[in-house]
């Protein structure tokens, strides 16, 4: 059961990596000089390098992202293929969380800097990737259900 179980999850990260790979691809060789609208209002695409991490906040410090991103998968891709994951929820919400970082490290490592280019047109936000989409909605899946099985725990434990 385990090992089909890890066969399954290293195909995802592999193609959620593949993916990010190719859209960066896609964003580099044709939004250099222009913006696409994808959805009037909503999103645009448009070329963006990205030297620090979230709205670019401490540029320059590269090798230091290189750094915590490596020990952070390495750490996560440990805890899941050790079998410690208590349930199917973070196991996968690992394992997207790791490949979103693995996508935004093979940039980072290789140029310098992460390509950016879904912006969000309906609010002021930061221009992001699928990298950061996969770490975001991963992180978003494993905080809610940590706080679910917290609520559970009490529960049973009858605090509540």
């Amino acid at each position: 059961m385990h090992k089909k179980k890890h066969i399954s999850c290293a195909v995802m990260i592999v193609l959620i990596v593949a993916f990010d790979q190719f859209t960066k691809y896609l964003a580099t060789k044709y939004l250099q000089d222009s913006a696409v609208v994808f959805i009037k209002n909503f999103v645009q695409f448009r070329y963006v390098e990205n030297t620090g991490m979230a709205f670019s906040m401490f540029s320059g410090a590269r090798w230091i992202f290189v750094a915590l991103t490596i020990i952070i998968c390495a750490a996560g891709l440990w805890y899941m293929f050790s079998n410690r994951c208590p349930n199917l929820w973070y196991y996968w919400s690992i394992g997207v969380i790791v490949a979103g970082g693995i996508g935004n490290l093979i940039d980072r490592a290789f140029y310098g800097y992460v390509v950016d280019f879904i912006e969000p047109l309906f609010v002021n936000f930061a221009v992001f990737n699928i990298a950061d989409s996969a770490v975001t909605c991963g992180a978003a899946v494993l905080i809610v259900k940590m706080i679910v099985d917290a609520f559970r725990d009490n529960k049973k434990d009858g605090k509540n």
